[in-house]
């Protein structure tokens, strides 16, 4: 039988406990047997660690993990810089020994930790992804996507993303018939459409307070649904095309028609989570020449179709076919 070893440190975040365990606890063979062996471990000698608001007493030590196939790495509240005593090198010779290791959402810094993802791709939530990156530098973090397979290392990203991984590593021990069995325990797809970049909130550049360009973007906002050339937006903020060019880098650290079309994305995400309007409206409302534009642009920032992500982020209406979420539109919707 397939042993999986879950690791918990101390300020374990429950969820990223439980999901693992639940996940690899429900495969079953075709004779009806259990797919796997779950273990939780702890490198605390009282085999207790705080999970918030309670407390999590751990069956196994660190020697568990010599012994399991997989060992899975569940985040911590506040992720250490360096692993407790023993952790580190439990883990590296496990990983010497061929044992795959996987992290859950912040676990990617208990992970990194070890230096065994220097070099590789990783993934964590979208809103630890600049820190992951910035204290492990030699690991190259991707905060678009649902988990990364490295072949014997996997990470994955926030919350729900466990399951996704954990399923996708189902279906390559057993078999994708194990793994949808698995995922219908679940109530969840097999695998879902998009990856983690559906999920970030993409906040436009700001421009400091005072700064010159403030009522330029405050008018680009409004009018992001029209055709607006770079001339345009130079002559309402009464300078030329080039030191617009300029103030903009300076001020927002990006360029002019860059920050329209992510103000456009923004429009466009607004209309599909609160609007049944057909895509080639949105399109129109948003701000894009076509549908083909509003449909490539739109995949390139947020990771999935127009479509795709109405279905992960529209679940009701209210009167008039709009979402009711006691926000008005804004101007031009």
């Amino acid at each position: 039988m397939h042993t999986v070893a879950v690791l918990v440190l101390d300020g374990v975040v429950p969820f990223d406990l439980s999901a693992p365990i639940d996940a690899f606890g429900w495969p079953r063979l075709p004779d009806g047997r259990p797919a796997y062996r779950v273990r939780v471990c702890s490198p605390s000698p009282s085999g207790e660690v705080s999970a918030g608001a309670f407390t999590v007493r751990a069956p196994y030590g660190l020697e568990a993990l010599a012994e399991a196939d997989t060992i899975i790495l569940p985040g911590v509240a506040n992720p250490p810089d360096e692993l407790p005593i023993g952790v580190a090198e439990a883990l590296r010779d496990a990983a010497a020994g061929g044992t795959r290791i996987a992290s859950v959402c912040v676990g990617a810094f208990l992970f990194a930790a070890t230096g065994l993802l220097d070099g590789l791709r990783a993934t964590t939530h979208w809103i630890a992804a600049r820190e992951l990156a910035e204290r492990y530098p030699k690991v190259t973090v991707d905060p678009n996507v649902l988990y990364v397979d490295n072949g014997q290392f996997l990470t994955s990203a926030g919350a729900a993303a466990a399951l996704d991984m954990c399923l996708h590593m189902i279906r390559g021990d057993y078999g994708s018939a194990v793994a949808a069995q698995a995922a219908r325990m679940s109530v969840m797809p097999l695998e879902r459409e998009g990856g983690q970049a559906q999920f970030i909130v993409h906040d436009l550049p700001p421009a400091p307070a005072g700064a010159t360009l403030e009522p330029v973007l405050a008018w680009l906002e409004d009018n992001c649904g029209r055709e607006v050339t770079l001339e345009q937006i130079a002559g309402r903020a009464g300078m030329s095309t080039r030191t617009l060019n300029r103030r903009f880098r300076e001020q927002t650290g990006t360029t002019p028609l860059r920050w329209l079309h992510r103000a456009r994305v923004r429009r466009a995400q607004y209309l599909l989570e609160s609007t049944a309007y057909p895509v080639e409206r949105i399109a129109t409302q948003a701000g894009f020449g076509s549908p083909t534009a509003f449909r490539e642009r739109f995949r390139k920032v947020v990771g999935t179709s127009p479509q795709g992500y109405r279905r992960a982020f529209r679940s009701g209406e209210g009167p008039g076919g709009h979402r009711d979420r006691g926000r008005q539109p804004s101007p031009g919707e």
